[in-house]
């Protein structure tokens, strides 16, 4: 099992990213923040450190990242702003690589699409439904998934349905082909991506994880 001393956050105030922070701090794990609003970070602890910045500046994700053994990113984006994520994703790669950091493990949802899927009529749907609702946030995570993959990075791309905000744990189900159930709880979510750390289990894939 790899020992990391220190984890860098993106997203860390979001929906997942909160009960992430939570999780980990929880765990002993000493954390640093990428964080635009500091006084969103509800969670104060000697264990987490806050880098105020946005992730499209490269100079602050490398101040991020600088220092850790890995990078979790739980970024979210809402509707109608200009998509983010690949550029987000160039700079993360590009300053992990000089730093020479290699594990990243990072959310997006069941619409994307990887090799060896098999998805469900049901699965389909919703993703159909999802790329007709959000088509340029929904395409640049595509474009985010084919940079990641295409790294040289040991990295894991966890894909979602429905994230439910809730402190109650239950049972993971994971699959590589398609998406195992409608929601997942963001406390099942925290442990499943922390535990992502020390197994080795999805590196360089690409789970679909449910309850």
């Amino acid at each position: 099992m790899k020992k990391y001393n220190k984890i860098a956050i993106i997203g860390g105030t979001g929906k997942a990213g909160k009960y992430l922070v939570k999780h980990l701090v929880n765990k002993g794990f000493n954390i640093k923040v990428l964080v635009r609003n500091p006084d969103k970070m509800e969670l104060s602890s000697h264990l987490i450190e806050k880098v105020p910045g946005d992730v499209t500046n490269y100079e602050t994700v490398y101040s991020l990242i600088r220092g850790c053994g890995a990078v979790i990113s739980t970024l979210g984006q809402s509707k109608g702003e200009n998509p983010i994520y690949s550029l987000a994703t160039r700079n993360i790669i590009k300053a992990m690589n000089s730093l020479n950091i290699s594990r990243y493990i990072v959310i997006t949802g069941l619409t994307i699409d990887a090799p060896f899927d098999k998805k469900s009529f049901k699965t389909k749907l919703l993703s159909r439904i999802m790329k007709l609702s959000f088509p340029s946030i929904i395409a640049d995570k595509q474009k985010e998934y084919s940079i990641i993959s295409e790294s040289n990075l040991d990295w894991t791309i966890v894909r979602l349905p429905l994230i439910e905000q809730s402190e109650s744990k239950g049972m993971i189900k994971s699959s590589l082909k398609d998406c195992p159930g409608k929601k997942v709880s963001s406390t099942d979510l925290a442990c499943f991506l922390t535990d992502q750390l020390s197994d080795e289990t999805f590196l360089r894939k690409s789970p679909f994880i449910a309850n």
